[in-house]
């Protein structure tokens, strides 16, 4: 199993590495492969880590300190917001930074936004760096359960990345170019290494899992509804439609 989640790990990281390569998805309306990829995500959150999550959260309320502290007993499900609200946070600076920038120069006039300050493209790299070790780190634990479990996280987790690496070079060009998409690689393949070197408590890997799961919901959100994104329905129904039956059936 271990060489199965290494296999799976390279993968998702040279997605990352090769970032940009796919013609076609810089374009308005939406590509429709981004909306049937980000469909992908959603389902995944649904159909597989939110009733994932629930057994955690029945698991953490056996736990001796949620019983003795009542507000913990929604545990699971405050990190799962915390993970939204951190990406929520990380989006809207880089979009005020552009904003900010934009004002300032001749950015507007051309129609193009200026990427964002390099201070918050640091940040933001750092983050989804930290998001995709964890995303490295689960793929060990996806390998434990089933080759089948590892399988539909690795394809779910891989359109997301490319949905991802889009947001991503929008927002931060040059600097996610050349460095970011190296950086967000090899979080991947640290988290794994990680997960191969050590082993966590059932608790502590659903709220991995809880984390993960808000942030995936926060950013195929991101990408999907500003309006100048020009977002399609029917690809992303289509995606989310097409991948829950996968699940249901695996």
């Amino acid at each position: 199993m271990v060489t199965a989640s290494a296999v799976a790990a390279a993968i998702l990281a040279i997605l990352h590495a090769m970032a940009g390569r796919v013609h076609g998805l810089r374009v308005v309306p939406r590509s429709w492969l981004l909306s049937a990829g980000s469909g992908v995500s959603a389902a995944y959150v649904f159909v597989h880590l939110l009733p994932e999550l629930a057994h955690v959260q029945r698991h953490l309320l056996e736990t001796t300190a949620v019983q003795r502290v009542p507000y913990l007993a929604s545990h699971a499900w405050l990190v799962a917001l915390a993970g939204l609200a951190v990406f929520y946070g990380l989006e809207l600076s880089a979009r005020r930074s552009r904003a900010d920038r934009s004002a300032a120069s001749e950015g507007r006039a051309r129609g193009v936004a200026p990427p964002a300050d390099r201070r918050v493209g640091w940040t933001h790299l750092a983050s989804y760096t930290a998001y995709n070790a964890v995303i490295g780190y689960l793929l060990v634990e996806r390998a434990e359960l089933s080759l089948a479990a590892l399988a539909a996280f690795a394809f779910a987790m891989g359109v997301h990345f490319v949905v991802n690496d889009h947001g991503l070079r929008e927002h931060h060009a040059d600097l996610y170019d050349r460095v970011g998409r190296w950086l967000v690689a090899f979080g991947v393949l640290a988290g794994w290494a990680v997960g191969v070197a050590t082993t966590v408590s059932e608790a502590t890997l659903g709220l991995l899992l809880a984390f993960l799961g808000g942030g995936v919901i926060m950013n195929v959100l991101k990408e999907e509804l500003p309006a100048d994104r020009r977002a399609r329905w029917t690809p992303f129904v289509l995606g989310a439609a097409a991948y829950a039956a996968l699940l249901l059936a695996l």
